[in-house]
């Protein structure tokens, strides 16, 4: 009975193990699930091998098609240090020989032997080399296999290139790899284009999935599947890689002379608003960011500053439409009062009655306080907004600055008809002189010229020239143009030095003083303004707008502060117009006048008769006839200086403004001592202007730069007293 008691008992518990099988087993085949888990999902996994296939991100290009940023194959290299991984002796898996290894490694990585001894040496599986282990171009990877060294691997990699180096760099951006949630490392954009238009450039990647076996062998009738990359479009700019090549290369000369604090250029169409090139200093290199700390914004977009006498354009263009400026109307020059603050001319003093026209020729803060003066504050309030400053222009780059216009005070109101209080950006200056360029309608400043989906080739967008005001009307956009040239073709112009043989250039130099955050003012000193200069040719069909500003640059003695400034201008300025095609006019020449000996002549004959042939005569004494001249049987070009000196007492002029040669020419005519101290413009004389003066008296001048003049006068009796060139 016992026996039967448990034969019974091993039935039942084999039953009941049989019966939980079945169970278990019809379960499974009927749910195809275990413990909440899909069987055939995780049997698949287990077989299942996926590789990721990587989308190249898209281009950027210059307008004509040329590279700006790209990605690039190149190659991380790794050493296998695990010993387990190799089965064959007779071909290694891993690192045989660190010692033998490292030597040779060194002579292609920019690691000393004991550096990649010790990463050899390591207790690890497997090693990298950091930074200079990364980015290894193909030919340097080829040499390495070359020498057949154990262990040594190369992993395939996508990084983004900039082949032009420091090229607009703020504009571009960059992009550097970046792990996501998800556990990849794709190529995201960090600043400028490549940040602003990364849903454009970054692609999407594939997968190609494949089933293996346990010991990793393609599994024979394994499902395969390949699921494409779409790689990201291609971004084409209004930039030229020529002209923005001219701009470096002129900027970089200039910051590496007078090494400023700031510089910009900026270089547009003048037909379309497009901008050609665009550069800053400081600047970096994307490839590398050496130099990305010491400027991280795009200052040409995002920062104001306060433009100084290059806003009188606009200023200029307001009274001509208008119609309150009348070129052969005159002024007192000098100073002007605003309910007691006096403001001044740059040189403080004037000179005296001057038309409107010279005026402007001079830069004179006095001719626009009184232009003000004739087309109302409230009128030119409207100009403001119709120019377009206060409001970004809307570029299609971000974080672009509004700007400020200070117009509250009358003192306020003065001072921002020439440039100062007022704040604005180099954007806002390109758009409203594309109004002045053309036939008074203002162009929108744009950079994206077109997106193209590399696979079907077609543009996703299209950028396109946008009228964004017409402030002023076509007639009155020709006269500032055509007052604006004077400005660098008169003998008193301070836009002389932008002057480019060939082309008519029209524009504005400025002078504007950089506000001091320690004390609330403006700083003091020489070098401390933001020089500038914003020109358009050729002057009566603008096709370029060229705008340059340097600031704080590191002046020589000799030199002021348009000099750096024209470096960059006329540079450019000249060699985009002929990149270009556009042919220089035949330049304009002035006549010669012949000068004869005139001794023993009446003194007021051939003054009348040399000041009708274009010459500047000046006549030193009281006397009727002349006895001396300073220059005798040559050609003077019009406009030149002719001195002469007559019989009876000696006289001087006042020598204010004349430059260090034409008192030499003066002193020598009259046969004079000549002490001169300093360069530039004579600004102080010992002899009082139209008195008498003695043979054995010298004559003492003491001369300054315009810039020294500035710094001198840097104290005046009112704050409101702003240098403006």
């Amino acid at each position: 009975m016992k026996k039967n008691w448990g034969a019974y008992l091993l039935f039942t518990v084999f039953s009941a193990l049989f019966f939980i099988l079945v169970v278990r087993f019809m379960t499974l085949q009927i749910t195809g699930e275990a413990e909440g888990r899909d069987l055939a999902a995780q049997a698949q996994a287990q077989y299942a091998r996926s590789q990721i296939l990587e989308a190249e991100r898209g281009k950027i290009l210059d307008r004509n098609g040329e590279v700006i940023a790209e990605d690039t194959q190149t190659y991380k290299i790794v050493a296998v240090l695990d010993e387990n991984l190799t089965t064959n002796e007779e071909n290694p898996r891993h690192v045989m020989n660190p010692e033998s290894t490292a030597r040779t490694l060194s002579q292609y990585l920019d690691l000393t032997e004991s550096e990649i001894l010790d990463i050899l040496t390591l207790d690890r599986k497997q090693v990298e080399f950091g930074t200079e282990g990364k980015d290894i171009p193909l030919e340097i990877k080829q040499q390495i296999e070359d020498e057949k060294l154990p262990g040594i691997f190369f992993l395939q990699d996508l990084k983004r290139f900039y082949p032009n180096g420091i090229f607009s760099s703020h504009l571009i951006g960059y992009a550097q790899p970046e792990a996501t949630d998800d556990g990849m490392v794709k190529t995201i954009g960090k600043m400028g284009i490549e940040k602003n238009l990364n849903d454009f450039l970054e692609g999407k990647s594939g997968e190609l999935s494949f089933e293996t076996d346990a010991r990793g062998y393609l599994l024979p009738g394994g499902e395969e599947a390949i699921k494409k990359a779409r790689d990201g479009h291609d971004v084409y700019l209004t930039i030229d890689k020529k002209i923005q090549t001219f701009l470096e290369d002129a900027m970089s000369q200039v910051s590496e002379e007078y090494n400023p604090g700031n510089m910009f250029g900026v270089v547009a169409d003048a037909k379309t608003g497009e901008i050609l090139a665009m550069s800053q200093r400081p600047t970096f290199d994307p490839d590398t960011r050496v130099g990305l700390s010491d400027n991280w914004y795009n200052q040409i977009v995002e920062s104001t500053f306060e433009p100084g006498s290059t806003f009188k354009t606009f200023s200029l263009a307001a009274a001509v439409e208008e119609g309150v400026f009348n070129p052969n109307a005159t002024y007192q020059s000098g100073s002007y009062d605003v309910l007691g603050q006096k403001i001044s001319d740059h040189n403080n003093v004037g000179w005296g009655t001057i038309s409107y026209l010279e005026g402007v020729q001079r830069s004179s803060n006095t001719a626009f306080a009184k232009l003000l003066e004739l087309m109302g504050d409230d009128v030119y309030r409207n100009y403001l907004d119709d120019f377009g400053f206060g409001q970004i222009t809307g570029i299609d780059l971000p974080n672009e600055a509004p700007g400020q216009i200070l117009y509250n005070y009358p003192l306020e109101k003065v001072t921002t008809i020439f440039g100062q209080g007022t704040t604005v950006t180099p954007l806002q200056m390109i758009q409203a002189e594309t109004a002045i360029a053309g036939d008074g309608q203002m162009k929108r400043p744009y950079v994206l010229s077109k997106v193209v989906n590399p696979d079907t080739g077609e543009a996703v967008y299209e950028g396109e020239t946008e009228i964004s005001g017409q402030p002023i009307s076509a007639d009155t956009a020709a006269k500032v143009r055509e007052y604006l040239a004077s400005t660098i073709t008169s003998e008193v112009g301070t836009g002389q030095p932008f002057s480019i043989p060939g082309y008519e250039v029209s524009g504005k130099s400025g002078t504007a003083e950089i506000p001091d955050p320690n004390t609330g003012g403006y700083m003091r000193g020489r070098d401390n303004y933001l020089f500038s200069f914003m020109g358009m040719a050729p002057a009566d069909d603008p096709e370029l707008i060229v705008y340059v500003g340097v600031q704080q640059p590191a002046l020589p003695l000799d030199e002021i502060g348009s000099v750096p400034v024209s470096k960059v201008f006329n540079s450019v300025m000249l060699n985009s117009l002929k990149y270009r095609n556009i042919q220089p006019a035949e330049a304009p020449v002035k006549e010669n006048v012949s000068v004869k000996d005139y001794t023993d002549q009446n003194v007021s004959d051939v003054r009348q008769e040399l000041e009708a042939a274009g010459l500047e005569v000046i006549v030193l004494g009281t006397g009727s006839v002349i006895k001396s001249q300073s220059a005798v049987d040559t050609d003077l070009i019009a406009g030149e200086k002719l001195i002469l000196v007559t019989d009876g007492d000696l006289t001087i002029p006042d020598l204010t403004g004349w430059s260090y040669r034409d008192v030499v020419k003066a002193a020598a005519a009259a046969d004079l001592q000549l002490n001169a101290t300093g360069a530039g413009f004579a600004v102080q004389q010992n002899v009082t202007a139209d008195t008498i003066i003695t043979q054995d008296q010298p004559l003492t001048v003491k001369f300054e730069t315009p810039e020294e003049t500035r710094t001198r006068l840097s104290q005046p009796e009112e704050e409101s007293e702003l240098p403006q060139d």
